[in-house]
């Protein structure tokens, strides 16, 4: 059974920096395609970055250039760096895994539902 556990949200100032964990666990980590999205109340869950078991990223134009995504496979665990934050960036943001490669479809409305999810995590971002 797959199972993920986000972590590391938390109120900042813009311009601030967070870095968000998700503990991931029942997971075949041989061929995955591992992603954070965001979401806020009314909206779409939209992709952030990805990261695949090739170590390819992939990153959303929401976050290119402020957000790195990554992988520790001996912990198992998801990172997304973020930087310089700005309040757009508010929402709940969520761990998800799928199986296969992050093709360029990553965060397509059809491949989102093919993720498993975590609970999320809440990101503030004051101005």
């Amino acid at each position: 059974q797959v199972e993920l556990e986000e972590s590391g949200g938390g109120s900042v100032q813009s311009g601030g920096s967070l870095r968000l964990s998700c503990q991931t666990s029942g997971y075949s980590y041989n061929n995955y395609c591992m992603a954070w999205f965001r979401q806020v109340p009314g909206k779409k869950r939209e992709g952030v970055g990805a990261v695949d078991s090739t170590r390819n990223t992939r990153y959303a134009n929401n976050m290119a250039g402020r957000g790195t995504i990554s992988f520790d496979n001996a912990k198992k665990m998801l990172y997304l760096q973020m930087n310089n934050l700005q309040p757009e960036d508010t929402g709940m943001y969520y761990c998800g895994a799928s199986l296969g490669y992050c093709s360029s479809s990553w965060s397509s409305e059809y491949k989102i539902g093919l993720y498993s999810w975590g609970k999320g995590t809440a990101v503030t971002v004051s101005s």
